[in-house]
């Protein structure tokens, strides 16, 4: 290997190797398709050997493939650790913070706090990322993260926050099952994905005979839909108390109760825009 190596070569390695595929490596570096397969060939050429292998199935890497990611992999832990040391020294109340959460989370329990924030904090940007993959806070695919599992990355600094209760939701007027039966009852749920979620688990063996009318990872989704009468499903209250055209329905018991945890990466700890947003979702949320 006679020429340098920059770190734009490295991220796309990188980039290729964990999406398997240039379309998924250019959606995560920003950049096009064929602007990602170009950079990927000048490279490829300049070390003078492939570094992966075009398959059906997407991009395998080559031995030699495997070895530049082992470097890569070390290059990049480096510059995310001098990234994190920056970012945790900026003393000025300005810049961007990545927030991170569930869809629902972020729509009925962080937005008010995210709107104060706005107000106290108006340089701040803040940017949400919602969904169902957890992002890494060591690679700094967010800063903050708001998850209802405790944080298992090394160097994050956690803390349970707040407890979640869910309940069960029927639309207004429609007839309540029997705990223990179920028999005609149909079921809003989490698709298969989220199968194994403890409120999921639970409405099961609460109403063992009623069937499953729709599945979906989408929280909203599922309110709606039982709100418009489709079934019946377990929500978080922050979700279902405020559904028009609902009821909580007694079933016997109440569904396992869950917890929101704040994380972030202890090199972040001295950054003032994270602090000042870690301590109002702290102050606003923790009970």
């Amino acid at each position: 290997m006679e020429q340098a190596v920059d770190w734009d070569d490295l991220r796309v390695v990188l980039a290729i190797a964990r999406e398997g595929s240039l379309r998924g490596a250019a959606r995560v570096l920003g950049q096009s398709q064929p602007t990602m397969g170009r950079r990927l060939r000048s490279f490829e050429t300049r070390l003078g050997r492939p570094l992966f292998q075009r398959t059906a199935d997407g991009f395998l890497l080559t031995d030699d493939g495997s070895a530049v990611l082992l470097h890569a992999e070390r290059v990049e832990q480096e510059v995310l650790a001098l990234d994190r040391r920056l970012a945790g020294q900026d003393g000025q109340l300005d810049g961007t913070l990545r927030v991170t959460s569930s869809d629902w989370f972020a729509t009925h329990v962080l937005a008010p706090v995210l709107c104060e924030f706005a107000t106290l904090q108006p340089r701040v940007i803040v940017e949400t990322i919602t969904g169902n993959r957890v992002l890494s806070l060591s690679r700094r695919e967010a800063d903050l993260a708001f998850r209802t599992m405790p944080f298992d990355e090394p160097e994050v600094v956690s803390r349970r926050l707040a407890r979640i209760e869910y309940a069960a939701y029927l639309s207004s007027g429609l007839p309540h099952p029997r705990a223990g039966d179920g028999t005609g009852t149909a079921l809003i749920t989490s698709d298969t994905a989220f199968a194994g979620r403890p409120e999921a688990v639970w409405i099961r063996r609460t109403l063992p005979n009623a069937h499953i009318v729709s599945r979906s990872s989408n929280r909203d989704v599922q309110a709606h839909l039982c709100a418009m009468g489709i079934g019946l499903a377990v929500l978080p209250r922050p979700v279902g108390d405020k559904l028009d055209g609902v009821e909580r329905i007694d079933l016997g018991a109440e569904p396992p109760l869950r917890h929101a945890w704040i994380g972030y990466h202890r090199d972040l700890g001295r950054s003032k825009r994270l602090r000042a947003l870690l301590d109002l979702s702290i102050g606003r949320l923790a009970r």
